[in-house]
């Protein structure tokens, strides 16, 4: 079943020049771009984005952070888009995410894992609806 799902290539990807390698892994697993650009998020964007996670003592570090650069958004497509890409970048702890993975291979901890990627086709339209008009997306 062919379905989106969003990225946020994070501020230490950015950081650390590892753009071309992160997006050349989910072209090699067949996954097509149809949607990429750069930001620097607002507060109000990232609040809605991570409303779920408020008041939780992680919140203001992750907001810092997720201010800190500019970072790269993109849309990819493709068969079970979403669950292969959670596969590819590994879980969400870069210290328990195995080698292989981008962020077994290129993160710190939770919240420096070089990458967001949509953990659900639902969220998936939320999340690509939330940082893409519908022009945006080809």
């Amino acid at each position: 079943m062919t379905q989106r799902t969003l990225i946020i290539l994070k501020p230490d990807c950015m950081e650390k020049k590892l753009v071309g390698t992160v997006i050349q892994r989910f072209q090699n697993a067949g996954l097509d771009i149809v949607a990429c650009k750069m930001a620097k998020l607002e507060e109000s964007v990232l609040e809605e984005h991570y409303a779920h996670i408020v008041g939780k003592p992680y919140y203001p570090p992750l907001l810092d952070f997720m201010r800190r650069r500019s970072v790269i958004l993109m849309v990819l497509e493709g068969d079970e888009a979403v669950s292969r890409v959670r596969n590819i970048i590994g879980p969400t702890n870069s210290a328990q995410a195995p080698a292989g993975t981008v962020r077994g291979d290129f993160g710190l901890n939770q919240r420096e894992n070089i990458v967001h990627a949509s953990d659900s086709e639902e969220n998936a339209k939320i999340e690509i609806a939330r940082f893409f008009k519908d022009g945006e997306l080809f």
